[in-house]
């Protein structure tokens, strides 16, 4: 392994990978790796654990300085990607709510959403915070769909920071 990709959780792995698949990317065969740590705060013991390999990570926006502190005290310079709020917020910005609400639909889960949408304390948000918390509802549904909405995004329209740390190893 001579580089490696430190992100939050599961749904970011799935996202990077998704997209180094679409770029024509072998990860394995260029020796990246890609760790996700189970939650930014174990970002400084994953590090400390790391030694001469290039290093990369991905965050989301408050998670940002944490991330950069842990890579100066490893010594290392911080190459931290940031998602602004996070991976679904950018997912969601990069294809628009409509194409978003086409995925659901086309995976089986529109009618969900829209009784969510229906539900008092979320019927007069902007439909895009709406779609990242029914993104993040579930562990399995944000994985499922960080898969599905980077395999429906045009490659010229790839969110910076996604584009960013895979361009970094």
């Amino acid at each position: 392994m001579s580089a490696v990709i430190l992100v939050e959780g599961a749904s970011d792995k799935v996202a990077i990978e998704t997209l180094a698949r679409r770029r024509g990317r072998d990860l394995a065969a260029d020796g990246v790796e890609i760790f996700a740590i189970g939650g930014a705060q174990a970002v400084g013991r994953v590090l400390a654990g790391l030694g001469g390999q290039r290093v990369a990570g991905l965050c989301d926006v408050r998670e940002e300085a944490g991330f950069r502190r842990a890579f100066e005290r490893a010594g290392i310079a911080p190459e931290v990607h940031v998602c602004d709020p996070d991976l679904e917020g950018e997912l969601i910005r990069a294809l628009g709510a409509g194409a978003v609400e086409e995925v659901l639909g086309a995976n089986g889960d529109l009618s969900s959403f829209r009784t969510m949408q229906k539900q008092p304390v979320w019927r007069d948000r902007p439909v895009q915070d709406q779609l990242r918390r029914f993104m993040g509802s579930g562990a399995r549904r944000k994985i499922r769909y960080a898969a599905l909405l980077v395999d429906a995004l045009d490659l010229e329209a790839v969110p910076a920071p996604l584009d960013g740390v895979l361009a970094a190893v």
